[in-house]
């Protein structure tokens, strides 16, 4: 199993040093896993002038699995927009097709109560959020401003294929079959004619899947229904622009969105794996970072990439020992409740692996 480690910035090498701790593990043990590590980002920027170098974006296609850091900083939020390190991530999930965004949002029992919704609410939530990723408004054509300045006009284009709902919507259901058959497809088909399609080929599927629940719901109501009864859902399928906000939203349920992995696949099951995060500069060097996400990202790599399900469930009752502990890192603790570095939330399951 070949790993390309990509760190990036702001925390990211804080917390990949804690994976690749796991990852040391899981090697010890048994695992016959090589690593290499890449520059990416605004660290890429900064050492040869962009944010995706080819020899980058090689190793991430050599690869069997990219497990991906953070990338930004405000530092770079002059350059030009293909240079800024956000432009990495895309390139990545674009030369690479990985199209399919795995984004599970689960609540661990120790942490209901540091949801901001009542524990009532969010406890035992296990809900999972599947992101198109290669098509609709952060990828379609034109895309312009124009004009002069007090008459200017930006312009953004949704633009989805049929091929490219078909193969989504299919992850959805092969996703939801193994969970608890129910699928929730996500869009806005009352106003916007590319959505109309989404919810039309979704239908055209269905009878693929007669052992699954398919469920349709709009945007606006399926982020009112987030809120408030979120273990209505268990799988949801989204466009790209509606699973990027979905997901984040999803995310606080479960108290930080520090503690959320994911995994971006391609057709043949390789992904890039990485923390839902961003690369938080204000703390970033500190040691304060949560590095749960990352490690829980390792483990999703263990399961959808590598399909070895007892070292993912391994990884994941490790993180769940060290929550059991009492051990919180500042985006989890509550009031009163001693707070952990970094590295001591690393050690920890480590320890507990």
């Amino acid at each position: 199993m070949k790993i390309a480690v990509m760190a990036g910035d702001g925390i990211g090498p804080e917390i990949m040093a804690e994976a690749v701790k796991v990852i040391d593990v899981l090697r010890r043990d048994g695992l016959k896993i090589e690593t290499e590590s890449a520059l990416v980002g605004g660290a890429a920027y900064d050492a040869h002038g962009h944010p995706l170098p080819p020899a980058t974006l090689k190793l991430a296609q050599e690869a069997d699995a990219v497990l991906f850091g953070s990338v930004g900083g405000p530092q770079y939020d002059t350059l030009a927009r293909e240079l800024r390190p956000e432009k990495a991530i895309l390139g990545l999930r674009k030369e690479c097709d990985f199209f399919a965004n795995l984004r599970p949002a689960t609540v661990f029992p120790e942490l209901a109560e540091a949801s901001s919704l009542k524990s009532e609410i969010v406890a035992g939530l296990d809900l999972m959020i599947i992101r198109e990723l290669t098509g609709d408004i952060y990828f379609g054509e034109p895309r312009s401003v124009t004009g002069e300045k007090g008459n200017r006009v930006g312009i953004n284009t949704m633009h989805y294929t049929e091929a490219q709902i078909r193969r989504i919507i299919h992850v959805g259901f092969k996703t939801a079959r193994q969970r608890n058959k129910r699928l929730c497809s996500i869009d806005k088909m009352n106003v916007l004619e590319a959505m109309q399609l989404w919810r039309d080929i979704a239908i055209e599927i269905a009878p693929e899947y007669p052992d699954v629940k398919l469920e349709h719901m709009l945007v606006d109501n399926a982020a009112m229904q987030l809120v408030r009864n979120p273990k209505h859902f268990d799988v949801m399928v989204c466009g790209n622009m509606f699973g990027d906000i979905l997901s984040d939203e999803a995310s606080m349920l479960t108290g930080s969105i520090g503690m959320l992995p994911s995994a971006s696949l391609d057709a043949n099951g390789k992904g890039l794996y990485e923390p839902i995060h961003g690369s938080a500069p204000d703390i970033a060097g500190k040691g304060a970072a949560n590095p749960l996400a990352q490690i829980l990202s390792l483990a999703m790599m263990m399961r959808y990439t590598f399909n070895l399900p007892e070292a993912a469930t391994r990884i994941e009752n490790a993180v769940r020992k060290t929550l059991g502990s009492g051990l919180r890192t500042g985006d989890i603790a509550r009031k009163g409740e001693k707070v952990c570095t970094t590295t001591a939330m690393g050690d920890a399951v480590v320890a507990n692996l």
